[in-house]
């Protein structure tokens, strides 16, 4: 007996995550994310799903980023009535990540002249359908496959998926793995029971800079920029990365690196998420970061943080003198609070932009990283006289050198067949293919969208459709 694995997102592109296992009694799909660096109007988004959704009966998200949750709204608008299943972090984070999208879609689509992906209603429906499932518990999700998840250390409640028959045929997918070791997130857990695994590529043909020199360069730029007397803008992604930020500049406030100045979380999503690593953190922590979360109260927050929840309240960030330090969404600064001050700030010699997250490409934030000096932010003709600083390091996803080892601590015990490399750039995911083969010695296949691959224990098979 075998498992069918389909590619209808994630294969050739970081973003869109959409992995379909079927069995011969039922199907599951895994995540079901929004493709993100692209036009809003696009096939891949508002177009019909490449397979029949009333057939799928289990749906199961690895994380709660919206290029893996996305179109879960969608989905259920267009027929799935099936179960959804996520650990009990992902779903908080996803309601609040679900909830956000809502308003930014429906403005897009008005701008547009045409209808939302999705609305209210279909979020609320989404999820009464949400089990949550938790890590290392064996459950039987459709008859005759079940569904096992593990840490990947990526975000908070991030995990893999595998998936088994009544015949043992084991498929798993990583959905993102995380750059371990975190400040308070655990490593990730090794995979040794799959005949396939589906394994992400984001940062798949470089490494990170180490983590120690990672932080000592963040205070470094932190220092010049407080120096040259402007705003410090850090356009941050709301889900993990914000918290990263403040976690560390608590660190650097209360040992003396820096000067008390003002930090200004602007960001209402990211306000409540944080909220949200409060609630979950002295469960899904690693044991330091809980005992520290024990002795402090919180590992986020410091005496001059100012948290504004609305517009209005953040009407008075202008207002407060320089230096200062403004946190804000988009981390790609492709929308958000981020984009109003790029638009007052960017112009200004005296100010900083830190870039401390990938840029998808058609970005905002990857047109400034490369170096534009010129650009248009919501109408807006924007010169580029702000330092622009790149800081590598502080992705939340496991570099070159971490996949490689991740997957060899997969294949240990020699029972895959092969690897998918996906969830990548098309350069990327062939660049860490050929690097497994070469390094490990592993079959390593670059999947195109649309692919369905045959499973069983014996091998691992194109099925031509």
């Amino acid at each position: 007996m075998s498992l069918r694995l389909s590619f209808y997102g994630g294969a050739g592109k970081v973003t869109g995550s959409n992995f379909l296992v079927e069995g011969n009694r039922g199907k599951i799909l895994v995540d079901c994310g929004l493709e993100q660096g692209n036009d809003f109007v696009m096939s891949g988004m508002y177009g019909p799903f490449p397979y029949d959704v009333h057939t799928i009966n289990a749906l199961v998200v690895t994380h709660a980023h919206l290029d893996h949750i996305g179109r879960i709204p969608k989905l259920v608008r267009d027929g799935f009535r099936g179960k959804i299943f996520m650990t009990s972090p992902t779903r908080d984070l996803a309601e609040l990540i679900l909830h956000d999208s809502i308003v930014i879609l429906a403005g897009e689509a008005s701008h547009r002249g045409i209808e939302p992906l999705y609305e209210e209603q279909d979020a609320v429906k989404a999820f009464s359908l949400v089990e949550t499932l938790e890590y290392h518990t064996e459950r039987e999700v459709v008859p005759g496959m079940s569904v096992y998840l593990r840490n990947t250390g990526h975000i908070l409640g991030s995990a893999s998926v595998r998936i088994k028959n009544t015949e043992g045929v084991a498929i798993a997918l990583t959905g993102d793995i995380g750059n371990s070791p975190s400040p308070f997130l655990p490593d990730w857990e090794p995979i040794p029971d799959a005949d396939a695994l589906v394994i992400e590529s984001t940062y798949g043909d470089r490494v990170h800079p180490p983590q120690q020199r990672r932080v000592k360069r963040l205070r470094e730029v932190l220092k010049r920029a407080i120096s040259r007397g402007g705003t410090i803008l850090i356009p941050a992604f709301s889900l993990e990365r914000t918290q990263l930020m403040l976690y560390e500049l608590s660190n650097f406030f209360s040992d003396g690196s820096l000067p008390n100045i003002p930090v200004f979380l602007d960001s209402s999503l990211a306000i409540h998420i944080t909220a949200v690593y409060e609630k979950w953190g002295p469960s899904y922590f690693k044991p330091e970061a809980e005992d520290e979360m024990k002795r402090e109260g919180s590992i986020f927050e410091f005496p001059f943080l100012m948290k504004t929840l609305s517009r209005e309240e953040s009407v008075t960030i202008e207002k407060t003198p320089n230096p200062k330090i403004i946190i804000a969404g988009a981390g790609m600064s492709h929308g958000g609070r981020i984009g109003h001050w790029e638009t007052r700030y960017l112009s200004d010699p005296s100010s900083t932009l830190i870039m401390v997250g990938y840029q998808a490409p058609g970005t905002l934030g990857r047109h400034i990283v490369d170096g534009a000096s010129l650009v248009r932010i919501n109408g807006n003709k924007i010169k580029i006289k702000a330092t622009i600083e790149k800081l590598g390091g502080w992705s939340a996803h496991a570099d070159l050198d971490g996949l490689l080892t991740f997957t060899e601590a997969a294949f240990a015990e020699k029972r895959s067949k092969a690897i998918f490399t996906a969830l990548g750039e098309p350069a990327t995911e062939r660049f860490l293919a050929q690097r497994i083969h070469n390094y490990l010695g592993i079959r390593a296949i670059v999947p195109e969208y649309g692919q369905t691959w045959e499973i069983t224990k014996n091998s691992v098979t194109r099925t031509l459709t």
